[in-house]
């Protein structure tokens, strides 16, 4: 098991930038694969990206496509999801997830640590 603790949340407006950070402890950070997730009120948790163990692969959801970037600093243990162009539809608990780096691809698949999520509103 991995422990993840995710931070950066707040408020913004529409438009803005906020820059989310997750780290993590429990397992040698490099050999882990990492994602985000994202989870509205009242609705399911849905996929936001994700990024392999060194960088070599990430893949993010069409809603977030060109807008959100996911990157790591091993040496940090530290996980990062930069949004920028922030809508209000992006208003959601955020949360990073840890699996094993021989998962890839999008979606749910093999994430078994979840960190306990951050908030973040976008206002209009």
């Amino acid at each position: 098991q991995v422990q993840l603790v995710e931070s950066g949340g707040g408020l913004v407006q529409a438009g803005g930038s906020l820059r989310l950070s997750c780290t993590a402890s429990g397992r040698t950070f490099s050999s882990i694969g990492l994602g985000w997730f994202r989870q509205p009120a009242g609705k399911e948790r849905e996929f936001v990206g994700f990024i392999s163990r060194n960088d070599e692969r990430t893949g993010y959801a069409d809603s977030v496509k060109g807008r959100f970037t996911i990157s790591r600093d091993n040496a940090k243990n530290t996980v990062y999801l930069q949004m920028n162009s922030l809508k209000p539809e992006d208003t959601a608990v955020y949360y990073c997830a840890a699996r094993p780096v021989y998962y890839f691809g999008d979606g749910f698949e093999g994430y078994d640590s979840w960190g306990q999520g951050t908030q973040v509103t976008v206002s209009s």
